[in-house]
């Protein structure tokens, strides 16, 4: 039967157990078989960053952080000696703009070659010729692909027109975008040196509420850009939005926020302060929570959370107005026939939205939706019955009240999200919320979030809320480990194997070895971390292993996730099968007294492991795929 181990931890804990490694119906390999395991673990797939990563910045010269978001992309950068300077950059200047950042929206032309990212994507669409806009591929709001969906590397995206191209292919031209746009700005500053890429290390940015797969997917497409040479690479580090955009503002003055705090101390210089990220995107809203500690590093007290609640729930509720205005198919024919002209009315809608002012907002009627509404009726009829809008000489007038109206789905949603975890008891002592990101911009979000909680919590907001991210991320690249211990959003654990007790073990996942008839119970699942429980990024869990068959060659170990607390077995209803990967063992002369060491480090987007069969001395790097599941 199976021998038992000895596994050990960073903190010198030790645990004996004994269970086997099951093997998953649904892949095979050549006498694939299940392995002995040891459990013991208090980390999980998906939660902190790899102890690797570390020394990531300190053999570069610099880092480059890509806040990669949905409505809007940019871009940091500094000297990883140092983050005196991290210079931003701003876009559009050719087009009459100066922000710092850039539409995340992407164009392909017919041969679905890249053709423009960003300011230069929107204009050139916009002046395409009415039949060539059908031919060519415009991308908009594509990262909300990730979210709350099954991730693989072969998903389809589907442009403004219909037509569909690779999901791999559109991330990863936007990215290399991005890479060569901040490599020529990088030898601009360096006095037109030539840096090399291995250089630079890439800090990409994602909303914490990801899956370990969406995760994986930016590794993957920034592979597919040239970022990085392999799946493994050092020089990309995945960061979490609400982090990043927490390391900045715990090391900004007063001055440094919009609303003024309680005191002028910047939170860093004081230990034990708490406060609420509230991570405001184009996309998704993600809230986390987490204490100063003594050395100025972060902890998290609270799993990350949130949802689909970003500006662009805003957009699509101002769409759904204008369809109730132009009726009589009005609207669905300008969609349908004017993409270029619409993309332009929603951009213009999504600087009003974020406007600081508590006023009427005036949007122009562009010539097309003019020309199809008139061909119904005089144009003003048809703002006869709308409540809060008023046609005034070719612009739509639209109401302070009305606007609000448009934020009511997003910030129900977050003063809900909110509530809940500042109701808590373990959260009794956070005393701000911080709003960032480009939402946070918004007037109007601010209002409603302080009318809420102003009376117990202060709420503040970077003066520079689009950057706070991109600038806090370059700050993660230089010190991954300046966030010291996170709560897992899941439990997270593998599906193994076990004696059979027919006292509590289902007789159908009763097994019998070939080998020798032992009796074991396949399918069982063991748990690894819980939810809501606290991780420790320096702590690295080590395994060792010895095979359930003297003839196996290899292992699979299958990963999964669910949001209950535990779970008897790995097929029951809420758990999720989120990745494997397979060990090798080639060397069979000894039979069931080999022996396989597994020292696991548990990345931001995947687990990160290194195997070392005992009898061959052979080491090699294993990675967890989260895609093909």
């Amino acid at each position: 039967r199976c021998n038992s181990a000895t596994q050990r931890v960073s903190a010198g804990q030790r645990r004996v157990a004994e269970a086997q490694l099951s093997t998953l119906p649904s892949l095979s390999a050549h006498n694939l078989s299940p392995l002995s395991l040891p459990l013991y673990s208090a980390v999980a797939p998906g939660l902190c960053t790899s102890v690797l990563l570390s020394a990531m910045a300190s053999s570069s010269v610099f880092v480059v952080s890509i806040d990669f978001g949905t409505s809007y992309s940019g871009y940091c950068y500094s000297l990883a000696s140092g983050t005196d300077q991290i210079r931003q950059v701003y876009w559009g200047m050719e087009h009459g703009y100066k922000t710092p950042k850039t539409p995340t929206c992407i164009l392909f032309n017919q041969n679905q070659e890249f053709k423009k990212f960003g300011y230069d994507a929107v204009m050139k669409y916009k002046n395409l010729p009415p039949g060539e806009v059908d031919k060519w591929y415009f991308f908009q709001n594509f990262k909300m692909s990730l979210y709350d969906r099954k991730v693989t590397s072969d998903m389809m995206l589907e442009a403004s027109n219909g037509k569909t191209l690779p999901a791999l292919l559109v991330f990863a031209e936007s990215l290399r975008y991005m890479e060569q746009h901040a490599m020529k700005n990088i030898q601009e500053a360096s006095f037109n040196t030539v840096c090399d890429p291995e250089e630079i290390t890439w800090v990409i940015t994602v909303p914490a509420i990801w899956t370990a797969a969406a995760k994986q997917f930016m590794r993957l497409a920034a592979k597919e850009a040239g970022l990085i040479s392999d799946m493994t690479s050092e020089k990309l580090i995945i960061a979490l939005e609400p982090e990043a955009a927490s390391l900045w503002c715990k090391q900004l003055p007063q001055e440094g926020f919009l609303t003024e705090g309680s005191n002028s101390k910047k939170f860093e210089d004081s230990p034990g302060i708490q406060y609420v990220v509230v991570d405001c995107g184009g996309g998704t809203v993600d809230i986390t929570v987490h204490e100063i500690q003594e050395d100025c590093c972060l902890k998290e007290l609270h799993k990350a959370s949130g949802g689909g609640w970003g500006g662009n729930r805003v957009d699509e509720n101002f769409i759904a107005f204008l369809r109730e205005i132009f009726d009589d198919g009005v609207w669905d024919e300008y969609v349908e026939t004017c993409p270029s002209e619409l993309q332009q009315m929603m951009y213009n809608f999504g600087l009003q939205k974020c406007s600081s002012d508590r006023e009427a907002v005036y949007l122009h009627c562009y010539y097309r939706l003019t020309t199809l509404a008139e061909k119904k009726k005089e144009i003003s009829q048809f703002f006869k019955k709308a409540e809060g809008v008023t046609w005034c000489d070719g612009m739509i007038m639209i109401t302070f009240e009305k606007m609000k109206s448009f934020f009511e789905y997003s910030i129900k949603n977050i003063i809900v999200a909110l509530k809940e975890i500042l109701d808590k008891p373990e959260m009794a002592k956070v005393q701000y919320i911080l709003l960032v990101g480009g939402f946070a911009s918004s007037v109007i979000l601010r209002d409603e979030v302080r009318k809420a909680f102003s009376k117990k919590y202060h709420i503040l907001c970077p003066l520079e809320a689009q950057l706070a991210i991109a600038k806090g991320a370059v700050l993660f690249g230089i010190n991954p480990e300046v966030v010291t211990s996170r709560i897992s959003a899941r439990t997270y654990g593998l599906r193994v194997s076990r004696d059979f007790d027919p006292a509590i073990h289902d007789i159908r996942n009763r097994r019998v070895s070939k080998a020798d008839g032992y009796v074991y119970c396949e399918g069982l699942f063991q748990k690894l971390v819980g939810v809501g429980e606290s991780v420790s990024i320096n702590e690295v869990a080590h395994y060792d292993f010895t095979p359930t068959e003297p003839d196996q060659t290899c292992a699979l170990f299958a990963f999964y996730s669910t949001e209950k607390q535990d779970a008897m077995y790995a097929d029951e209803e809420g758990l999720e099968l989120v990745g494997s990967c397979t060990v090798p063992m080639p060397d069979t002369k000894l039979g069931r007294k080999r022996k396989l060491n597994l020292d696991i480090k548990f990345g931001l987007t995947e687990f990160k492991a290194t195997a070392t069969d005992v009898t061959s001395k052979q080491s090699r790097i294993i990675t967890i795929d989260f895609l093909s599941v």
